[in-house]
């Protein structure tokens, strides 16, 4: 049996690179087409004529996609072509329906949308290697929980609608807990990485039943008890569900053991009905999600409101720039989706998930391919805060689950989120490159 060189692998690799990154062009191509093409409908269903700004608007989205995808041709040739295409389309398509619903909030996302591929330049050029964030997974962890602890600082913090997770530096504001989710998943995938083995082996008893030893499990219980406690306390019950979700899955991936996926449902389930009988900002949620039709004018508004712009959307939608905006509070942010579905309908809602599904199913394989533990782990942990993320908001909006009230990756409109998706995507790309770029060690052939 002939046995492939170091030089055939490396030609191969090249070759795989050139390919992905041509796909990822014409993708980007595609995506820039269907974003253009949806500013100018939402435009002339808005003001019955072609934007002036056409031309400028153009040339800046046909910029920050080239720029993008030029970094990543440079730096990571041999990264997954599907990732970039699809958070660009999902980008454009947000700002397109920010832009329909408020012309000063789409300036500012524009600019946000130019930080956000900024960072994503940065954190492509500076981590070369993604085993270098294995070295500070204790260090990130410690990151992650001062992120989520800013917002309760007398000073700095800031309680905007109900919920304290804004910090202010003089003119700027933003969202800590946005970036701590990243700084937490690379802590997980790092501790989960290094205990795999122990955390996989019931060495303890506890009464009838066999578990881990419990001293393996302290520093990543802690960080994720501080996590939620501080949360709940900052009453984002969004971000506190995400972490859970994320503690869940990574612990269940890394040690291969079902029964931490059923400890983490009971402890889901006992959590919620303590929070339940404890807090009545979630006593609100809950009532709210079974019938919001018992106060319609009041602290169900936005559902009901969110329900008619549904089931106005019927199939094919109202066209873009054609539904009703001003409706809904928060339609930028919390509900954006339901514009979506309203002004596109059914098949354009549907779009906007199957594009969230691929994402999701891109990164999912860039974690199978991957040979590195704590790279497929982490590819993991960043896959799954865009899935669940993108399935919480969702499924509140369509009433599947109560409102939390946090963003749609990509959509939304919010600085934080932006920046934070694009650096978590740069990541995803570092992991997917590094794995498509190791070249197999010559053996002798038998």
């Amino acid at each position: 049996m002939t046995v492939p060189t170091r030089a055939a692998s490396k030609d191969a690799v090249a070759l795989v690179s050139g390919r992905r990154r041509t796909t990822e062009l014409g993708l980007l191509i595609l995506a820039f087409i269907v974003i253009v093409g949806l500013y100018a409908l939402a435009s002339l269903g808005r003001n019955a004529s072609v934007p002036a700004n056409i031309g400028p608007f153009l040339a800046a989205v046909l910029a920050l996609v080239l720029v993008a995808h030029l970094v990543v041709r440079k730096v990571a040739p041999a990264a997954d072509a599907l990732l970039l295409p699809l958070a660009a389309l999902l980008n454009g398509m947000g700002y397109v329906f920010i832009a329909r619903l408020n012309d000063d909030l789409a300036g500012l996302q524009a600019a946000w949308t130019a930080a956000g591929i900024t960072c994503f330049v940065l954190t492509l050029v500076l981590v070369k290697d993604i085993k270098v964030l294995q070295r500070y997974r204790y260090t990130f962890g410690l990151i992650g929980v001062l992120l989520l602890l800013m917002p309760l600082l007398p000073v700095l913090g800031n309680e905007i609608n109900g919920s304290r997770i804004w910090v202010s530096l003089g003119p700027i504001g933003f969202q800590p807990g946005e970036f701590a989710k990243i700084a937490l998943a690379i802590f997980f995938a790092g501790y989960l990485q290094e205990n795999r083995e122990l955390l996989s082996v019931a060495t303890f008893r506890l009464g009838p039943f066999s578990i881990p030893d419990p001293k393996h499990f302290a520093p990543i219980l802690l960080a994720w008890g501080v996590a939620l406690a501080v949360m709940i306390f900052q009453r984002d019950l969004g971000s506190a569900l995400l972490f859970f979700v994320l503690f869940v899955v990574m612990l269940w991936v890394a040690t291969g053991r079902a029964a931490y996926l059923v400890a983490g449902v009971i402890l889901f389930a006992t959590g919620a009905a303590l929070a339940y009988s404890q807090f009545s900002h979630v006593q609100q949620r809950v009532e709210v999600w079974l019938d919001p039709w018992t106060d319609p004018q009041g602290v169900g508004y936005q559902i009901v409101q969110s329900v008619y712009a549904l089931s106005w959307g019927g199939v094919v939608g109202t066209g873009p720039g054609l539904g009703i905006s001003g409706r809904i509070p928060f339609e930028e942010t919390d509900f954006i989706f339901a514009i979506i579905a309203e002004e596109l309908g059914l098949l354009g809602s549907t779009a906007v998930l199957c594009t969230f599904l691929l994402m999701v199913g891109s990164g999912l394989r860039i974690a199978r391919r991957c040979s590195d533990g704590f790279g497929s782990l982490l590819a993991v942990g960043l896959t799954t805060l865009i899935g669940v993320q993108a399935f919480i908001i969702v499924g509140g909006v369509i009433r599947l689950m109560p409102l939390t009230g946090i963003t749609l990756p990509f959509v939304s409109y919010g600085g934080s989120s932006l920046v934070a998706n694009y650096v978590l995507l740069a990541l995803l790309l570092r992991i997917s490159d590094g794995a498509s770029r190791r070249v197999p060690q010559p053996v002798l052939a038998r």
